[in-house]
């Protein structure tokens, strides 16, 4: 009976001491976050919650598992299964740390910088620190659950031994990953493209909506998602729109009759403009740019806090003035002026 009761005790015990402490640091975040409002860090450190109590009840297990007796014959796989459990939830753990942190400084930055252009720019640096820090925790707590597996320590010193060849050999196999590598790292803190900026790349206009180490992501204005490794960005010329601020100027063109009325679409054109939200009010302008022996070329030139409200403000104008051209100024649409072919000899 001693036999069986002695590991129920000791595995009970350290699982309520895992859930009281769990349950005590919950109550000191909640208490925190009340008393300081201003940081999301203690409402978001509470997510750590459970790899919290996993990493304490393990290591109170695995402390006590010999003297408890817990399945006395296979103690060598129990102490191994707890170290792995042990290390799995540590970095779990560092990871969830690790990811609030980051979260609770970009918050702040995000709330308190009036820049759009900065904020997106520390957007996209803290989202890939994170992305490396937890590959870095995840490498490392693989290393260490291989390395508690003693066939696992005699293949790492070889491993050490040969690790110039081994170095090689991996560079030139991996040399394409490693570019990409790399190239994120450059695009992190070279500020030259940032999560939310609009960007044409290949003829596709769109929205960058997440950077990793290896791959970028634009999210077109169809809702298409265009993926693209990192190192198109470093090597190829594209478009970004949002680079120097994010006001756009944006034109609209119109082949007219030579007889329309350009005076009158101008006028109209500032009162179309005075219905149009996504209009900044910054400038608007209307003039004749081309000729032709049948038509003329119109461009209007609009603008608009951004690349968004560009798009809108350019097909209003466009399809207002067509509009109002149908309705009240026929003859100024183009024209194609026929006669009767002469008659046969």
């Amino acid at each position: 009976m001693e036999n069986i009761l002695r590991p129920l005790v000791v595995i009970g015990i350290a699982l309520a001491l895992a859930l009281l402490a769990g349950w005590l640091l919950d109550l000191l975040l909640r208490k925190a976050d009340a008393r300081h409002p201003e940081t999301p860090l203690w409402g978001l450190l509470r997510r750590c919650g459970l790899p919290f109590r996993l990493v304490l009840g393990t290591a109170l297990l695995r402390g006590s598992y010999r003297q408890a007796s817990v399945l006395p014959d296979h103690t060598v796989g129990v102490g191994r299964a707890l170290t792995l459990v042990m290390i799995a939830s540590t970095a779990w753990l560092l990871v969830g740390i690790a990811t609030a942190i980051v979260d609770a400084s970009y918050a702040r930055y995000a709330s308190a910088a009036p820049n759009d252009a900065r904020v997106r720019r520390v957007r996209t640096q803290v989202t890939l620190i994170q992305r490396v820090v937890t590959a870095v925790v995840v490498v490392v707590a693989i290393a260490a659950m291989l390395l508690t597996f003693p066939p696992m320590r005699t293949l790492g010193a070889s491993m050490l031994a040969s690790a110039g060849v081994l170095g090689i050999v991996a560079g030139i196999a991996a040399q394409a990953a490693l570019g990409n590598l790399f190239a994120g790292l450059q695009i992190a803190f070279g500020d030259t493209v940032r999560i939310g900026d609009t960007v044409v790349v290949d003829k596709e206009w769109g929205t960058v909506e997440e950077i990793t180490l290896t791959f970028l992501v634009v999210r077109t204005w169809d809702e298409r998602r265009i993926t693209m490794p990192v190192s198109y960005f470093t090597s190829k010329p594209y478009e970004n729109w949002s680079r120097g601020g994010a006001e756009m100027t944006g034109t609209v063109f119109w082949h007219l009759d030579h007889s329309a009325p350009v005076a009158l679409m101008r006028e109209r054109l500032a009162e179309i403009l005075k219905d149009v939200p996504a209009w900044d009010g910054r400038s608007c302008g209307l003039a004749v740019t081309d000729t032709t022996p049948h038509t003329i070329l119109v461009r209007a030139v609009v603008t608009a806090k951004d690349a968004d409200d560009i798009w809108t403000v350019r097909c209003a104008v466009r399809e207002q003035l067509i509009t109002w051209l149908t309705e009240h100024h026929p003859y100024a649409l183009p024209r194609v002026t026929t006669t009767e072919a002469a008659p046969r000899p």
